[in-house]
């Protein structure tokens, strides 16, 4: 089997070649130019990926791609995801744009493939009751979960009208020790290990009452791949199911630096976002149901193995 990844380079596109290897794949992988391996750096399993450096937006060169490794698979996980402080011209052009020219050229060049994409759960933004599911409106309240919501539409086009096996998997905050520092998870995990080796004395935070739905990356490419080995394409919520605080985040964190994170977070309201009437947490029954996906890694276990990675970093920054 050939699987064509984009976004390789991160944390999920990281896990999901090592995961896919582990079932003899044969992987290639679509990178930004200029950012080489990311996330498979220094990894054994950066060795086996043959790497095209491409933008997504590029139509030429994703068909290039994909022309090249015939794949079986293709998982569309490339996207922009920090919006604040960006062009949000080029959020839509990434994010929509990129999936146009990924799904465009599949159909055109490798019309057999099955194909993944990378839904998220701000596709739900204002949802009207928690847990979401499947058939929950989509609200987008961000120009990220705008972006996601049109690409979605353009895979479900590509599927009904156009014949692909299309499955997009609504994926809710999933963490790991290879999580960008852009993310919450990781801001707060590298400034307890920071404060904890004495490099800073304290962590300006928001809202510590924000709630979000946290799993674990490295179960995620799992339902990730088991999507694609179903008989018929569909989408799939992919969460826990569990509410978790920004406070319950800290405390686990800054516990296993040692800390009590009372004497260490400023509230500081230029970090506050608004914050969802309805929570974030997604139903994950329907996956459950159709082919026994459930989250194995506890929440505080994946934090504390953050935290132990951020603490043996030469630095925190």
């Amino acid at each position: 089997m050939r699987a064509l990844i984009t976004g390789v380079s991160g944390q999920d596109g990281s896990y999901l070649t090592e995961l896919l290897l582990d079932h003899n794949y044969e992987i290639f992988g679509i990178i930004q130019p200029g950012f080489g391996p990311g996330c498979l750096a220094g990894l054994p399993a950066a060795g086996r990926v043959r790497f095209f450096e491409a933008d997504v937006t590029d139509y030429s060169a994703v068909s290039d791609a994909v022309r090249i490794s015939k794949p079986d698979e293709c998982y569309h996980l490339a996207a922009q995801t920090i919006v604040t402080g960006v062009d949000e011209f080029a959020t839509m052009r990434t994010n929509i744009g990129g999936a146009h020219c990924v799904l465009a050229a599949l159909a055109q060049q490798a019309p057999e493939c099955r194909v993944f994409y990378a839904g998220s759960s701000e596709m739900f933004g204002a949802a009207a009751h928690s847990p979401q599911s499947e058939s929950t409106p989509m609200l987008p309240r961000s120009l990220y979960g705008v972006s996601k919501v049109g690409a979605y539409s353009l895979m479900a086009y590509y599927r009904q009208e156009r014949g692909l096996y299309g499955c997009c998997g609504i994926l809710y905050n999933h963490e790991s020790p290879r999580r960008s520092p852009n993310f919450i998870s990781r801001k707060v995990t590298r400034g307890a290990a920071a404060i904890r080796r004495g490099e800073q004395n304290e962590l300006r935070l928001g809202n510590l009452n924000a709630v979000r739905d946290w799993g674990d990356a490295r179960d995620y490419v799992i339902a990730m791949w088991q999507m694609l080995q179903q008989p018929a394409p569909d989408d799939y919520v992919i969460a826990t199911g569990v509410p978790r605080t920004v406070t319950d985040l800290v405390d686990i964190a800054f516990t296993a630096a040692g800390l009590n994170w009372r004497d260490h977070v400023v509230i500081d309201p230029a970090f506050y976002r608004a914050v969802e009437a309805i929570p974030l947490v997604g139903s994950a029954k329907k996956v459950r149901t159709a082919f026994g996906w459930a989250p194995t890694r506890e929440f505080a276990a994946t934090i504390q193995e953050m935290v132990e990675c951020d603490m043996q970093r030469p630095s925190a920054q």
